[in-house]
């Protein structure tokens, strides 16, 4: 049985904040390695760390020591243009409030980073229309955000992670906004995302239903690995999650 790529390698990553007289040691020297095609859950208490992780392996922060690779390539080596062509083409975006532009339909917000990849209009349009489908938002395509309801716009935000068909989906905190039905919604449909496009899904969150669809989890504790438990170690039960910490 061949060993599956490593998608995302972190090594020795710690990161400090200067808050003029003091220094916060936030990531204390993380190693980690995520599978492509894994669907991996980031937990831990707020203030853990979690988030600051979560962003140094979408290249939105630089860590102040260590390395992180995206599918081989060390991002701190690359200039402005070059991170912004690999955060275009290798990774999608979903956060917990959504950022869809206001003033722009639903079709029109999946489209925007195709945009920037250079696609052309003709074929952004109609891969738009397909994303719209594969997210179950078949005629929405004209709503703008103010006109879809919460579970809805996270739909969109899913179809336009997808836009550029990634290596990488990156989720903050996903089902943060939404209620307990929606949110399961949502982390059907990655999980199902995940399956049909071998699409490695990371998320950090909060929200112990992840558990549930999960390959692994890594449990960040006061800025370092805790400990990381792959599915069949997790305790799910009946009634509602929870992890078997103990």
């Amino acid at each position: 049985m061949t060993e599956k790529k490593k998608i995302v390698r972190v090594t020795g990553v710690t990161k400090d904040f200067d808050l003029g007289k003091i220094v916060v040691k936030v990531l204390k020297g993380i190693d980690l390695e995520i599978e492509e095609g894994k669907y991996i859950s980031i937990m831990g208490p707020s203030g853990s760390g979690k988030s600051t992780l979560f962003n140094m392996i979408g290249g939105l922060d630089k860590p102040t020591e260590g390395k992180v690779f995206i599918d081989e390539v060390d991002i701190a080596q690359l200039d402005a243009y070059e991170l912004a062509w690999l955060r275009c083409r290798k990774i999608g975006y979903i956060f917990q409030t959504f950022n869809l532009i206001p003033v722009m339909t639903a079709l029109e917000n999946i489209t925007i980073p195709m945009t920037f990849a250079g696609v052309s209009n003709d074929d952004a349009l109609r891969r738009g229309m397909e994303l719209l489908d594969q997210v179950g938002l078949t005629g929405r395509h004209t709503h703008r955000p103010s006109e879809l309801s919460g579970g809805q716009q996270q739909r969109v935000a899913v179809a336009r992670a997808l836009a550029n068909s990634p290596a990488i989906i990156l989720a903050d905190e996903p089902t943060g906004n939404l209620d307990l039905t929606t949110g399961e919604d949502i982390i059907r449909l990655l999980k199902e995302l995940s399956l049909e496009r071998g699409v490695t899904v990371i998320s950090a969150t909060h929200d112990y239903k992840m558990l549930n669809v999960s390959d692994q989890v890594v449990w960040i504790r006061d800025g370092q690995v805790d400990k990381i438990q792959q599915r069949d170690e997790l305790d799910i039960r009946t009634g509602g999650l929870e992890s078997a910490t103990h």
